[in-house]
């Protein structure tokens, strides 16, 4: 890159941070906007009376409790882990062979990358874990891009091995029952995940998303660097005493024991499923791996402690966000729902070249008010599966099309973001300006291969 390049380069940054900055709010006033939006839509776009509207609001609002806890677990047991004695050692050394910026950068976007394609709970907390690791260790790194570069690994999840729509469309019923019977069978994940489109798509990010990130880092005098200090986890000191209670607090057979147990079922779970991850799998083995990590049960409750108030932003936003997806998915007096109607839209305007590339864009759309990607195939699939037979488009490479754009606006989309912001102690704004760039980048990437693929 020459210095001219460099330096528009530069300047887009700067701009992207700014205006992140001076526009983008607390991702709970971002949740509470878009509940507006998707309640004053709904009415002229499908019908239904306000009322109807804020009855489909509360119908929705409870719909993501199993699944925020699930999230929960996700950040306050990964964050015990990564904080005990162990693996604090084990992700010290790996951030002590690092020792640039560049190379910090690089390394954090890479291995969260790697991680959110094998499993996008074990990336979204992995990433931000080893980028707070690098900011004890790594002088004059930025700490707000390094925790971006961590999350900007989450973008790939949808294309890769925990993805669920091509997942759901791999197993027998699902697709008939998604289409009322339009369209039956089933689709391999040698039609999805390990199609040339998805490939191409996977191996261009993987390698140009860590090199985007380390050209974003800002000049010295623009960068805001982190006290280690304040990184550090600190245990309150608490009274010992050697009570038959304080004995079995402090019993590291206690915590054998359970371990023994959890390790035999996930075993047996890896014997049966293969690798088969799934959130409940995930957490359970970070549950396990924590107690073993801290040895003694009284550790492992301080660990839990210092992990859960950092959990907050999941606990109050998620009921919202289902909220806005009961508005969206609601349908009037004529049987058309928010999401419906733009997904109809996207569809009218298609011709079999263009489909797949509308398909992506409507689901990154759609992604906002539905930032699930369970749910959103639940919207969109039923629409844009029967359109793409009668056009003649590839079920699979639209199934692909949908995942991808439900993926894709993560990257500005503040809900996914949460785990790893309560992980690092940063707000929204201090990353996505940076988040902005890669998506506008990523965007460009997915939609060409959606065009030429």
């Amino acid at each position: 890159m020459s210095k001219k390049q460099k330096s528009i380069f530069d300047r887009m940054i700067r701009f992207s941070v700014r205006i992140v900055n001076e526009f983008l709010p607390d991702p709970f006033i971002f949740c509470a906007l878009l509940t507006f939006i998707v309640f004053l839509s709904a009415p002229p776009v499908t019908g239904m009376t306000p009322i109807d509207a804020i009855t489909g609001w509360y119908s929705g609002f409870w719909n993501l409790l199993a699944f925020s806890m699930q999230m929960v677990l996700v950040l306050v047991l990964g964050h015990a882990m990564a904080n005990s004695g162990p693996f604090s050692v084990l992700l010290a050394k790996m951030a002590s062979t690092l020792k640039t910026p560049a190379q910090s950068i690089i390394a954090v976007s890479f291995i969260s990358l790697i991680a959110s394609w094998f499993n996008w709970g074990f990336g979204l907390v992995i990433g931000a874990i080893f980028a707070k690791e690098i900011a004890k260790k790594v002088k004059g790194v930025d700490y707000r891009l390094l925790i971006a570069s961590a999350y900007t690994g989450f973008l790939v999840w949808h294309g890769g091995l925990s993805g669920s729509i091509p997942l759901t469309i791999a197993t027998e019923g699902n697709l008939a029952k998604i289409t009322q019977n339009t369209i039956t069978g089933t689709i391999d994940v040698a039609e999805t995940l390990f199609s040339m489109q998805n490939i191409v798509i996977l191996i261009i990010l993987l390698f140009t998303v860590p090199l985007l990130n380390c050209f974003m880092h800002p000049k010295e005098v623009d960068t805001v660097v982190v006290d280690p200090e304040l990184l550090k986890e600190h245990t309150p000191k608490m009274n010992t005493t050697n009570t038959w209670a304080d004995r079995m607090e402090n019993s590291k057979l206690i915590s054998g024991f359970l371990a023994l147990m959890g390790l035999v079922f996930i075993g047996q779970y890896f014997y049966t499923k293969g690798l088969d991850l799934n959130l409940n799998i995930v957490n359970f083995i970070f549950l396990f791996i924590g107690i073993i990590l801290h040895k003694t049960p009284k550790n492992y409750i301080q660990a839990i402690r210092n992990a859960v108030v950092s959990s907050s932003g999941i606990i109050l936003q998620f009921p919202f966000y289902a909220g806005i997806m009961g508005i969206m998915v609601a349908k009037g007096p004529e049987g058309i729902s928010l999401a419906g109607a733009l997904s109809n839209f996207f569809v009218s305007i298609s011709t079999p070249q263009t489909f797949p590339f509308f398909t992506f864009l409507s689901a990154g759309i759609v992604n906002f008010f539905v930032p699930s990607g369970g749910g959103q195939w639940a919207v969109q699939a039923p629409i844009m599966l029967p359109a793409a037979k009668e056009l003649g488009v590839s079920v699979a490479k639209t199934s692909m099309a949908i995942s991808w754009g439900d993926a894709w606006t993560n990257m500005i989309q503040p809900f996914w973001a949460l785990p790893a912001l309560g992980i690092a102690g940063l707000g929204a704004r201090d990353i996505m300006g940076y988040c902005l760039i890669i998506l506008v980048y990523s965007g460009v990437v997915i939609s060409a291969a959606m065009l030429v693929l």
